[in-house]
């Protein structure tokens, strides 16, 4: 029987103890044999090992060389560039013209004549009112316009007569004079009668409510049957006019403030000296496609709220400013002929929020630059101070590099995502939304790229 690996390791005289009866000159002369080759296996390892050793030094120099070499990172040089600045303000919609429809007479409403939120022109039926009563009297009216002609006539004619027979001395003096007053009287009675009549044709008109300019109909607040009343402090309904329509915007007046020093010290430029013309964003974040112009410009501040109102005049042919929504406007309020954009990527924050960024200086080492930023446009920070037009801007490969490093720089582009939200900007010290992170990682993907090669 032969020997397992593990008695085959064992010593002859061990064996001959551990197994006496089948212990022979034969099975010693194989426990040998199996000895022999068992220790020849370190052997063989490591004269494998020592032939592999030369490759491994070979690479090792490979890899020392190239950790020397220094980092490559993606820049950028600053330029100057012309960027209209604009403030993105609060605001909400009003009707350009609104009217609250009241009846001007007492009675029973018969009939509604208009639609509920229909478009109705000037002029417009809008309810009926029970004209019986004034029918009546209209009639009566007229009645006593006719009385009050004939007995102006008859004053008149015997005025006439009098006045023929004083020249003979027919009749005195003082019937002459009553003759000639009570003729006066009758014709200042027909007068009051016609202003009578006219009144009564006035209350008969407006039996029939008539929409008092053109625009939208509101719900009607009043139904066939109810009883109104010329001095009710409820409207049967309401017309707005909804194109044009106001935006009423509002500005806080320390921002109103910052813009005028800003512009008195030279910083930024006026837009222009006509009309300002802005664009919205409905809720939602949906571009409302008509721009509008700005018309009115407060000159009192809310007590309350610490704001000046604005009103623009916005174009609404498809009706879809309705009074009441809530919208962003994007207001131009200056123009800066050497504005310095950096890219958001580029732009890091300490634990106390200060930003800086990182500049290849001379002799391609990495320096850290504390900077101040004025507001965030589109996916770019405006620099007022830290950097100068023809900086070399580290814009990636930040992970591979440290201050005081040497690197190879490489010049990139920043994505013309970045470059197409520079018309937009955020308030005075506005913060970047997630929008503008989205559109800085997808910058950054060929910048890695040009950086790795």
């Amino acid at each position: 029987m032969p020997f397992s690996s593990s008695e085959a390791r064992m010593h002859p005289i061990a064996l001959q103890r551990a197994y006496p009866a089948d212990w022979s000159p034969a099975r010693a002369s194989v426990h040998k044999k199996q000895r022999i080759h068992w220790w020849a296996l370190p052997l063989a390892a490591a004269a494998l090992l020592a032939a592999c050793s030369d490759k491994p030094a070979s690479d090792t120099k490979a890899r020392s060389a190239a950790a020397q070499e220094p980092a490559k990172v993606g820049v950028i040089t600053l330029q100057p560039e012309r960027q209209t600045l604009t403030s993105a303000l609060p605001g909400r919609t009003v009707a350009f013209m609104s009217a609250d429809v009241r009846p001007q007479i007492n009675g029973i409403v018969q009939k509604r004549l208009f639609v509920e939120g229909a478009q109705v022109k000037a002029g417009q039926p809008l309810y009926q009112i029970d004209a019986a009563p004034y029918q009546a009297t209209e009639a009566a009216a007229r009645a006593a316009v006719a009385k009050a002609k004939a007995q102006a006539h008859t004053a008149e004619v015997n005025a006439k007569r009098n006045a023929e027979l004083v020249r003979i001395d027919a009749v005195s003096r003082q019937a002459y004079e009553e003759s000639q007053a009570a003729a006066e009287q009758a014709t200042a009675d027909v007068a009051v009668a016609q202003a009578a009549l006219e009144t009564a044709r006035i209350n008969l008109r407006n039996t029939r409510v008539l929409a008092p300019i053109a625009g939208r109909t509101s719900l009607s607040n009043v139904n066939t049957g109810a009883l109104v009343t010329a001095n009710q402090a409820d409207a049967m309904t309401t017309i707005a006019q909804l194109d044009p329509i106001y935006v009423d915007i509002t500005q806080s007046s320390s921002e109103l403030l910052q813009l005028r020093r800003d512009l008195a010290d030279g910083r930024f430029q006026r837009v222009g000296e006509g009309a300002v013309r802005i664009s919205i964003a409905l809720e939602g974040g949906i571009q409302y496609p008509q721009t509008g112009r700005l018309q009115f410009s407060g000159i009192t501040v809310n007590p309350g709220t610490g704001a000046v109102t604005l009103r623009a005049v916005v174009p609404n042919p498809d009706g879809v400013l309705m009074p009441g929504m809530y919208v962003q406007t994007l207001l131009p309020t200056g123009v800066s002929s050497d504005a310095l954009l950096v890219p958001q990527q580029a732009v890091t924050r300490d634990i106390a929020g200060k930003a800086s960024v990182l500049i290849v200086g001379q002799d391609r080492k990495v320096m850290r630059r504390p900077i101040e930023v004025n507001r965030a446009i589109g996916s770019r920070w405006l620099v007022e101070s830290g950097v100068a037009a023809g900086d070399t801007l580290i814009v990636d490969g930040f992970q591979r590099i440290k201050e005081g490093d040497t690197v190879n720089p490489q010049p990139v582009k920043v994505a013309a995502a970045q470059a197409a939200g520079a018309a937009t900007a955020a308030g005075t010290g506005g913060v970047p939304k997630a929008p503008a992170d989205k559109a800085s990682a997808a910058s950054a993907q060929p910048a890695q790229s040009a950086a790795t090669r």
